[in-house]
């Protein structure tokens, strides 16, 4: 069984903390780092060519999709991830909804019900999202 040497990676910059009993309604755009212990029901966006973060915890839900190169998930997620550089799957982790990424790392037991898109670095432009998601907020569920 290999082991993880690795400390997962902190962007440069400072940290946003949603806490544990907090539910945000809206978008959020980001550089930095975003730690996710309540919830979000809107959109994560990192600022465009930022070295952003973001890490929902295991009492974290985000209902809506994240658009961050850095993507860390150990609670929920119900929306699309876009990923332009990796995405981190712990035991805990749900998703509901589809994988947009470069690089990933799945632990046993993390649970996706959605598709897998692999995405070449050199091609940023297929890792945005439709303009439509993006700008009007979370995508509806059965649409």
């Amino acid at each position: 069984m290999r082991k993880k040497t690795n400390a997962t990676h902190f962007a440069a910059g400072s940290t946003t903390l949603i806490a544990g009993g907090t539910h945000v309604m809206g978008d959020i755009r980001f550089a930095g780092n975003l730690e996710v212990e309540g919830q979000i029901t809107g959109n994560i966006i990192a600022e465009a060519g930022a070295d952003a973060r973001v890490r929902i915890l295991p009492k974290g839900c985000v209902v809506g999709n994240v658009n961050v190169p850095m993507v860390v998930i150990n609670g929920r997620i119900e929306g699309d991830i876009y990923s332009s550089r990796q995405v981190e799957l712990a035991a805990n982790a749900v998703v509901i909804g589809d994988l947009h990424y470069v690089l990933i790392e799945i632990e046993k037991g993390a649970q996706v019900n959605g598709s897998f898109v692999h995405s070449d670095p050199s091609l940023s432009e297929a890792l945005e999202p439709p303009e439509n998601i993006a700008e009007t907020g979370v995508q509806g569920q059965g649409s």
